[in-house]
């Protein structure tokens, strides 16, 4: 996990407690440096010497303890209580071995009560520091007077328990508005430190990818599909830092320099790498007045499927429409056809010409019956078919129609049948263009097609091979084949083997296209066998 850009809030009362006890060290030793140095002379003639003495010894040797202590913050309540009562006792006992010192010590007493009342969390432990200083300080004077041993006004003690109390009530009135100030600090710095982490995941998942580019070029963000689109120009998320956009994404950088020149034409897609899809990058800046860029990049392939379902949807109800305008004049061509058959003027070789009509009638109507299917997505009605009788009757139909006498069309069976379970009119049309694109695209230069339709079984399932001896089709157009709308050919829609890969899904089946080693095309149709459970 990345560590969070939002420090961690460190405990303020026990950073506090540390230098509270150095304070205290600091007045221990203040005290023992006057009276055991030269300078003790300026604390007057002591009352009762061995007991400053004693007291200012002991009181050092508390204060290193506390100090040693004051680490331990979750004694913090104790430790506070504890060693304030131990002020007040030392200022109550010192006081009364050097009365001079009486106003000084008073005074220095009246930070320790303030910054007790300060990091005590109880306002009852608070008063009660404050009583026990009031209560000590009228003590030592009551004490002094009734031994005649002292010159201090009542007034002047009644002054410093006032100021005991009023300090200790408002030191903790502000601790208490500090703690509810630093708790909501860490409450909201949690949550910013959450919502920081929730939309660093958001943005590293994002199937699109962005990149934060400073002036300079340098990538200073890059999330999980960046870093996939820059390929070998960049490193992950973390080795992107630095990296200069100009070496991982040179083109993508002209484009970007473009852009802060004030172009804003489009632009098509770019491929960032050689083995990632094509992207259409998109900029915005970070801050208006900054100069760091924000860089989408949308994989424009899904851009393009989002496109094409579209077309497809109004295809298919554009498809819906056409087919039902067809079928009225087919009918009437093919009940033209039947009078004709009917004639007895009609001689023998033109009787053979309306067969022909009237079976080309009958497949376009199965045609358009299955565009229909497809486009209500009807599913189909697969039946029992013998393949290898199915190629033979296909291919002595299909040659009546070749228009090019050189062109062969041929049919490769075995003796055995090989029974597949499909629906037969979706076979006819899918082999059908299959065929059609074996005959116009899989010739080579100067020669005539040469197409084979080969039956087959293997692992249990039946196959169609529909083989022709052209060029081939090159890798990273094979890629596309099936996509629709994609076409090589100037004059053709780029459905056809959609539609015929659509068909085979709507039987089970598959469609494929198979690489040939020895040169030549192969497109293969696996079926369900005749024991396949039928669909529901």
């Amino acid at each position: 996990m990345r560590q969070s850009l939002i420090p961690r809030i460190e405990s303020a009362p026990a950073r506090e407690l540390y230098f509270f006890a150095l304070y205290r060290v600091l007045e221990a030793g203040l005290l023992a440096a006057l009276l055991f140095s030269p300078l003790a002379s300026m604390l007057g003639e002591p009352r009762h010497p061995m007991l400053g003495t004693a007291v200012a010894i002991g009181y050092l040797s508390a204060t290193l303890l506390f100090l040693l202590l004051a680490r331990q913050h979750q004694w913090l309540t104790v430790l506070v209580f504890v060693s304030t009562c131990v002020d007040i006792t030392a200022a109550v006992l010192i006081t009364h071995a050097l009365p001079s010192a009486t106003a000084g010590i008073a005074m220095m007493l009246l930070f320790n009560i303030s910054a007790a009342s300060l990091l005590l969390t109880s306002r009852y432990l608070a008063l009660a520091v404050a009583l026990l200083a009031v209560g000590g300080l009228f003590g030592e004077f009551l004490w002094a007077t009734i031994h005649d041993a002292t010159d201090r006004s009542l007034a002047e003690v009644m002054m410093f328990a006032v100021g005991y109390l009023a300090v200790a009530y408002l030191a903790f009135q502000i601790g208490q508005r500090a703690r509810s100030s630093q708790a909501l600090a860490e409450k909201r710095g949690a949550e910013v430190a959450n919502l920081f982490e929730i939309n660093e995941l958001i943005i590293r998942r994002m199937r699109t990818g962005v990149l934060v580019v400073d002036a300079d070029n340098h990538i200073k963000l890059a999330n999980e599909a960046a870093s996939g689109l820059l390929g070998d120009g960049g490193e992950g998320q973390h080795g992107n830092h630095g990296a200069l956009l100009t070496k991982a994404a040179p083109e993508l950088a002209r484009r970007l320099q473009l852009w802060r020149n004030g172009w804003h034409g489009e632009e098509l897609p770019l491929q960032l790498s050689p083995d990632q899809p094509e992207v259409q990058p998109r900029f915005a800046r970070l801050l208006a007045d900054s100069e760091t860029s924000l860089i989408f990049l949308d994989d424009a392939t899904v851009v393009s499927r989002r496109a094409e379902s579209l077309t497809l949807a109004a295809l298919g109800r554009f498809s819906a429409s056409l087919a039902h305008e067809i079928r009225n004049p087919l009918a009437a061509i093919n009940y033209a056809v039947q009078l004709l058959e009917e004639s007895d003027s009609i001689v023998d070789g033109d009787r053979r010409l309306l067969q022909i009509i009237h079976q080309q009638c009958q497949r376009t109507n199965g045609i358009v019956e299955s565009v229909l299917g497809l486009a209500r997505r009807e599913r189909a009605v697969p039946e029992h078919v013998d393949l290898n009788a199915f190629v033979r009757r296909f291919v002595d139909e299909y040659q009546q129609t070749l228009s090019i006498e050189t062109d062969s069309l041929v049919a490769v069976v075995g003796a055995k049948p090989v029974q597949a379970l499909i629906d037969a009119r979706h076979l006819q049309q899918v082999v059908t263009v299959l065929v059609q694109n074996a005959l116009n695209y899989g010739r080579l230069p100067g020669e005539p097609a040469r197409v084979r339709i080969r039956v087959f079984q293997a692992e249990q399932r039946p196959m169609i091979d529909v083989l022709d001896r052209g060029p081939g089709i090159p890798e990273g157009v094979a890629a596309q084949l099936f996509r629709p709308f994609f076409t090589t050919s100037e004059h053709g829609t780029g459905l056809g083997l959609y539609i015929a890969r659509e068909l085979c899904r709507a039987n089970q089946a598959s469609l494929e296209y198979v690489a040939v080693p020895g040169g030549g095309s192969c497109f293969r149709i696996t079926m369900p066998g005749p024991h396949a459970l039928l669909p529901a």
